[in-house]
């Protein structure tokens, strides 16, 4: 054996030990990125219908819900009812948060308009949630999908379909990608007010990573996205919203979108050009937009309010009521 050769083997001995324990390191970190990120931050609710009605009086009646995910899997939410044959409309919450950063707001639709709305906790968000991780948008698409069902469903006190076949959808971030995922195989859901879409599950993915752990180096964003894919088999894809807003026929779309939406704010009004002509509304240079709407108020807050609101109530009333289709 020539030294030449020697000496590359006894280099290559030595070096081995270190490439393991680097590629320990790696996997190691890869995984605990992850784990973090699909196991979402959780707080107490901002506000819940108990303590909503001890400022508003008894008025509201808001109830606890529960239901099955199509997986078979436990669901659960707020439930405030309208009227027998009045639409519904699901509320959805952003990565992170929960149902209470959306319940003001539906209070106030609900105000405005008599129609049953919907809070869900999308899968591993609240108190306590009954599953414990997100899948950054598949399978939350599916279990919106049980949420309509669960309206569907309802009845009234003489038995009747609570619940109108014309549904609708707001969201934020991860919930507003859930839903019009979910509206792609449900024809239910006619009207959707999307705020700050994200133009995928790697988008979301990536922008978790970033707020929950500090990292942001491409390297590492990468190999986390493959992780994703280990760790979650099934249930994570990158399905684009465009993709899914070509799918989407003869609904009617609001997207919004603000200042403080960073990236979000571009995606969205790219979104805008995948929906067919004459079936999407935008506003995607608002002041603000729902990603932080519990911490805001004032004119600005109403007037947020007030555009979503008036959609709705013009596109999802049915045509004897004077709404427009």
């Amino acid at each position: 054996m020539s030294r030449q050769r020697f000496i590359g083997k006894k280099l290559i001995r030595s070096l081995l030990p270190i490439a393991l324990v680097m590629v320990v390191a790696i996997v190691v970190t890869v995984g605990w990125i992850v784990y973090t990120v699909t196991q979402p931050p959780r707080r107490g609710y901002l506000v819940t219908p108990q303590s909503f009605t001890q400022i508003s009086g008894p008025v509201m009646k808001a109830e606890d819900a529960a239901w099955r995910n199509r997986d078979g899997t436990e669901a659960r939410g707020w439930l405030l009812r309208g009227p027998t044959g009045a639409p519904a409309v699901v509320m959805l919450h952003r990565y992170g948060a929960d149902r209470s950063w959306v319940f003001n707001f539906g209070v106030k639709l609900h105000e405005a308009t008599n129609f049953t709305i919907l809070w869900p906790d999308l899968r591993g968000h609240g108190l306590n949630p009954p599953i414990k991780w997100s899948s950054f948008g598949k399978r939350e698409s599916d279990d919106v999908l049980a949420a309509l069902d669960y309206l569907a469903a309802l009845k009234d006190e003489k038995g009747l379909p609570l619940v109108d076949d014309r549904l609708g959808v707001y969201g934020v971030e991860l919930g507003a990608y859930a839903g019009m995922r979910a509206a792609m195989h449900d024809p239910r859901v006619r009207v959707l007010a999307l705020d700050s879409v994200p133009s995928g599950p790697d988008d979301l993915l990536r922008a978790a990573i970033k707020a929950e752990t500090g990292i942001d180096n491409p390297a590492m964003q990468f190999l986390a996205r493959m992780g994703a894919w280990v760790y979650l088999p099934r249930s994570f894809d990158n399905l684009q919203s465009c993709k899914i807003a070509a799918a989407l026929r003869g609904r009617h779309v609001f997207l919004l979108s603000g200042a403080d939406a960073g990236n979000l704010r571009n995606s969205t009004a790219v979104l805008a050009r995948c929906f067919q002509a004459g079936e999407v509304e935008s506003a995607t240079d608002l002041p603000l937009s729902g990603l932080n709407l519990p911490f805001t108020n004032g004119e600005q807050e109403e007037s947020y309010d007030r555009q979503i609101i008036e959609f709705f109530n013009k596109m999802l009333r049915p045509p004897e009521e004077g709404g427009k289709q």
